[in-house]
């Protein structure tokens, strides 16, 4: 881009007249006092520590100084932490004996209050801690009222503050802030030079000036503007825009969930009390507002964070702490209907709080799955099921990615499970039958991720290629002539030399399929992976044998299965979280494939 093409406009601000500081200070309570001013959200981004470190010194050799601090705690760092920042700024006032010398005013003010407090200002004081600053409104508004400004070296007061128009002070440096404005303090012909040297930049910075720019900019961008040829429409093909995911809904998952966790079962859309709660699920679902809250996707529901702790709150009340097992079924009466559950819903858990620890925002949360994965671990040495293998592996290579020491019992546990899984592929595989054992069942890719996984991780090279290879020959199992994802049936599943069942047709079997293919692309980077990665998530969307969608578009539900006549229409807790995991796993990944499904086949 060349230089004639950049239009730069200043950040707009009122027009106010020049006006002496001491007129105004009557209605704060503050006459006769210097006043130094910061204002804008409050958070631990602004630097303000440092100011109220340099204040000592200030008030050493300007007894009158008043530090006056506006704004209220931002929103986001306040949903998160609290009032903890401003009541460590307090707590620092006090530990520095600034308690008379120091005004927080925690709210938002309109223009004209805000107008008035920066009237009463005489010096502005902004230390920012990161530099790359681009614009700061409240900088620009004190600026140009015509203020004298302390701050720290931003991109934008480095702008705006050269030519004798402020005073810069290194980053985190509180005894520079304090020379900074005992400079002005000092040398009051110098305060008055600088105000008014800023209030004569700030006349092209008034609002009015401003539109004058930006009319111009327009003006000339017209005058620039040809008329686009008409082949620009060649972009617009389905090939040249990028791949269009559905909107999240999350209607439906709420709707599933009470205080106690998210039910199993649903009778249509309505969720069925009398089958309670399973471990299984509260791990899904946990998984996936782990993620969506790691992604900054908290908007998703007001509720998001009530609902991961509640299940949270389930998994670790499932362990039972005397045996490091999980139980997995709980009554609506809140009972445990089993002494313990299963392998497979024991290494779900175990995954879900691998992520906890790896991908969770909430301290508390990521330190409860830390002490839940590492008392449910050890179990896992004497399982025999494979797919409870695979998924403890899924949970050890999230919690082994905040391990800072690599010879833990989780990487020898790590280790011992990517073998395991080798052995079962070389006791069963064959040429025309490439698969770990001699029927292929359940949530099948899941075996195949967890040995891309685990051998990427484990530096295995041979577990990698056996989960490639295995991960291909399911993938062309699972595809129909006419291009379609058609998984493995749950109605007889497909005995090696038997009969394949093709028919009822699980959500889980395409969210591991999704998840896989995903892996084996950002291992691989080969395109075969994110085509085939898309093919299985359309399933959800209708393009599968029937023609039909399983997603409900309106909630964000998603029907139980695939039958040969018809789709199972009940929303369970199970359906609906793959389709939404698959949702989550289409969005993170790094590349999302327009290209149509069939190409390249």
């Amino acid at each position: 881009m060349r230089d004639e093409q950049v239009d730069v406009i200043p950040h707009g601000i009122p027009d106010v007249p020049f006006a002496d500081s001491s007129d105004a200070k009557a209605q704060f309570g503050v006459e006769g006092r210097t006043v130094l001013f910061t204002f804008g959200l409050l958070g631990p981004g602004k630097g303000i520590e440092h100011a109220i470190n340099a204040l000592p010194e200030i008030v050493r050799r300007h007894p009158e100084v008043v530090y006056i601090v506006l704004g209220a705690t931002h929103p986001h760092l306040l949903a998160k932490e609290g009032e903890q920042y401003r009541l460590s700024l307090e707590r620092l006032a006090e530990e520095r004996g600034m308690k008379e010398h120091v005004i927080f005013c925690n709210r938002f003010v309109s223009l004209e209050d805000l107008n008035a407090f920066i009237s009463a200002t005489d010096i502005y004081l902004t230390p920012y801690l990161d530099e790359a600053q681009i614009t700061s409104g409240t900088l620009a508004y004190v600026f140009g009222a015509g203020k004298a400004v302390v701050s720290t070296p931003y991109w934008h007061a480095r702008e705006l503050l050269a030519a004798d128009q402020g005073i810069l002070v290194p980053f985190r440096d509180a005894t520079a802030i304090a020379e900074g404005v005992c400079a002005y303090l000092d040398d009051p012909a110098r305060l008055e030079r600088t105000r008014r040297n800023a209030y004569a930049v700030g006349r092209g910075m008034i609002w009015p000036a401003v539109a004058e720019k930006y009319i111009a900019s327009f003006q000339r961008a017209r005058a620039d503007r040809r008329t686009a040829s008409r082949t620009a429409l060649a972009s617009w093909t389905l090939a040249g825009r990028p791949y269009e995911l559905p909107v999240r809904r999350f209607d439906h998952i709420v709707r599933m969930t009470d205080g106690t966790g998210i039910f199993q079962h649903a009778t249509f859309n309505v969720p069925n009390f009398d089958e309670g709660y399973c471990t299984d699920d509260n791990a899904r679902a946990f998984i996936l507002c782990t993620l969506l809250e790691g992604s900054g996707s908290e908007s998703v529901t007001t509720d998001l964070d009530r609902m991961t702790t509640n299940y949270l709150a389930f998994l670790s009340a499932a362990l039972n702490y005397r045996t490091g097992r999980f139980r997995n079924f709980m009554s609506h009466s809140r009972q445990w209907l089993e002494a313990m559950g299963s392998e497979d819903s024991h290494a779900r858990a175990l995954w879900s709080l691998g992520i906890g620890v790896s991908s969770s925002p909430d301290e508390g949360h990521r330190h409860l799955c830390r002490e839940l994965f590492e008392r449910g671990l050890p179990v896992v040495a004497a399982f025999t099921s494979p797919r409870a293998w695979a998924f403890t592996l899924l949970g050890l290579h999230h919690f082994l990615a905040r391990e800072e020491n690599p010879d833990t019992a989780a990487a020898a546990m790590r280790r011992k499970l990517t073998e395991k899984l080798v052995q079962l592929w070389r006791a069963h595989a064959t040429p025309d039958w490439p698969w770990f054992e001699h029927s292929i069942t359940y949530e099948n890719a899941r075996l195949c991720q967890a040995l891309l996984l685990g051998g990427r991780d484990g530096r295995d090279p041979a577990a990698l290629e056996i989960g490639l290879n295995a991960l291909g020959w399911l993938a062309s199992l699972q595809t129909t002539q006419t291009g379609c994802f058609r998984p493995i049936g749950s109605d007889g599943f497909y005995p090696q030399g038997g009969a394949r069942a093709d028919f009822d047709q699980q959500p889980v079997e395409a969210q591991a399929m999704v998840a896989a293919c995903w892996e084996a692309s950002r291992i691989t980077g080969d395109p075969r992976w994110p085509r085939e990665a898309k093919r299985s998530f359309e399933w959800f969307l209708g393009r599968n044998d029937l023609g039909q969608a399983l997603y409900d578009a309106k909630t964000g539900g998603c029907c139980d299965g695939l039958h040969r006549d018809r789709v199972n229409r009940n929303q369970g807790a199970e359906s609906s979280l793959a389709f939404q995991l698959s949702l989550v796993e289409m969005n993170l990944a790094e590349v999302l494939v327009s290209d149509p499904v069939g190409a390249a086949q």
